[in-house]
């Protein structure tokens, strides 16, 4: 095992007996041979398609396979091990591995976890430089894996992202130069931008566009279900079935924007957020009482009384731990429903409320107020403090960095990371909130939109904008949206709260030199550097 896709990774060596997620070797080095596996079925598949012929099937278990091995998506061995499985039967639908001399085969669970050791990350190059630059789109295609797959739950598809998907893991087989694999790389962040456009696409047409939300976080007198991931299309069906039971639904985490779309404040059901982002879950989940569904990402190994009310859906799974399967199209949360009956209400952790809703389509609504505030000095910079948070102590840089920022100043957020700070009370400046939260992670092209947008009205390009960037990252999904940032053209990012552990001081020094990449520093440092005064 070796492992150090995610910010918590190991220093230096990379988790190697245990992953800091709570994943065992065994399930990690399974997850290698899945993803040898996927580059097997992509070369194949990349012919079919290239022949005519249809690859459906194909295309969606890659993309399945590739989002289920991020970080805190699905824990359990025998999940890859049935994925693995169905790679090999997936190639023979094309034609014969044989004449491709590909080896990902048809070998008994013992022979598997032998394959497993053998093709990790450090067979995809013996130039230390030419790895990190295949990790680095490794990981930037599971994020686009993680997007897409949302797009596709809700029925949406695009050529692009699904050729690049294949051209990206076919390409991992391949020895090639520094400079054609810094160009699939940002090829990889344009694909990106794409796969984000259609999820934002999938989600306002099916859902509605978000609206501004003041989003209650206490709690009432009834029994309740707590939903926490990504997934909206699980959020709509529980709605529908708990309707009229007397039972609460609430969400939690990444599940926090759903509150603003005009679909699901049809349901008188939905009543609030319970709780904090996902690394705080063993207390919160502890303290709600009632039953919890995970969707997608975002599973911390269970422990406490919570264990028997935990369920996962979709990707995500863990040993012991009840999934509910999708059966004809349609989910049924019956078994929550009847444990929520019988259990407790939440018990409060505060009682407050905040405002969301504030994606592309609302804040380009304002975009004339902005700019007015901006001219007139009233807002001297937005800054950029999209991303992913973590249980490492050093996260309270963000906090820290966003009570440090002068009151001129406006924070465009998306993604869990906006736990650090969006709670903090940094009230308004001319009636437009200190904090505009885009959404979930994959909104954060709602918050590239506006930014192209409000360059455009105000006649320059987007680095000559009074913008900063500090985004904190955490596992695969962020590395996407960083390399959808740097194939805009988008300069001087600030990232944290360290450098990925994969990419070497060569590659770093192209990003730095390309790019103006930076690490995170000290808090008034870094106000300086990003040109905060």
């Amino acid at each position: 095992m070796k492992c150090r896709q995610c910010e918590e990774t190991i220093r230096i060596s990379g988790c190697t007996e245990r992953g800091v997620c709570g994943k065992t070797s065994v399930t990690a080095e399974l997850q290698d041979l899945l993803i040898y596996s996927l580059e097997g079925l992509a070369v194949v598949t990349e012919d079919a398609k290239k022949s005519g012929r249809s690859a459906d099937r194909q295309m969606r278990h890659i993309t399945d396979s590739l989002f289920s091995t991020l970080t805190n998506v699905n824990f359990d061995k025998n999940y890859f091990v049935k994925m693995i499985d169905r790679s090999r039967e997936l190639m023979d639908e094309i034609k014969t591995r044989e004449k491709y001399g590909l080896d990902c085969a048809d070998y008994d669970y013992i022979e598997k976890t032998e394959k497993a050791k053998t093709v990790g990350i450090e067979t995809l190059s013996p130039n230390t430089d030419l790895r990190s630059l295949k990790e680095t789109m490794l990981y930037g295609l599971k994020g686009l894996a993680a997007y897409y797959s949302h797009a596709n739950v809700l029925g949406y598809r695009d050529q692009v992202v699904e050729d690049f998907m294949i051209k990206g893991l076919v390409s991992l087989t391949k020895e090639l130069s520094a400079e054609e694999l810094v160009s699939l790389v940002l090829e990889c962040g344009s694909a990106g931008v794409a796969c984000m456009a259609l999820l934002d696409k999938a989600n306002t047409e099916t859902y509605g566009v978000p609206e501004i939300t003041h989003v209650s976080f206490g709690v009432r007198g009834n029994p309740g279900i707590l939903i926490t991931g990504h997934d909206l299309k699980d959020l709509e069906e529980l709605l529908e079935q708990t309707r009229g039971s007397g039972i609460d639904v609430y969400t939690h985490g990444e599940m926090l924007p759903a509150n603003a779309y005009p679909k699901f404040k049809e349901y008188d059901n939905l009543v609030g957020n319970y709780g904090n982002a996902w690394h705080r879950q063993k207390d919160e989940f502890d303290s709600f009482n009632g039953p919890i569904l995970v969707t997608t990402n975002c599973l911390v190994p269970p422990g406490g009384s919570y264990t028997g009310r935990l369920f996962t859906t979709g990707l995500t799974g863990f040993e012991g731990i009840r999934h509910i399967p999708e059966i004809d199209g349609r989910k049924d949360f019956s078994d929550i429903i009847e444990l929520a009956k019988n259990c407790p209400p939440p018990t409060p952790i505060e009682n407050l409320s905040i405002p969301i809703g504030f994606a592309h389509e609302t804040v380009l609504g304002l975009s004339d107020k902005i700019l007015d505030a901006i001219g007139s000095g009233a807002i001297k910079r937005l800054v950029v403090m999209a991303g992913c948070d973590g249980r490492r102590s050093n996260r309270i840089y963000y906090s820290g960095f966003s009570e440090a920022l002068p009151k001129d100043t406006v924070i465009l957020t998306a993604g869990c990371a906006k736990y650090r700070y969006n709670k903090l009370g940094l009230g308004d400046i001319g009636g437009i909130p200190r904090v505009l939260d885009a959404g979930q992670c994959n909104d954060c092209y709602s918050l590239v939109v506006v930014a192209l947008k409000l360059a455009e009205a105000a006649g320059v390009t987007v680095n000559d904008l009074p913008l900063s960037f500090n985004i904190a990252w955490y596992e695969q999904k962020a590395c996407l949206v960083l390399l959808a940032l740097l194939s805009l053209g988008v300069k001087d990012i600030m990232l944290g709260p360290t450098i990925p552990e994969f990419i070497t001081p060569g590659v770093l020094n192209v990003l730095v030199d390309n790019f103006g990449i930076k690490g995170n520093r000290d808090i008034s440092e870094d106000l300086h550097i990003l040109k905060i005064e």
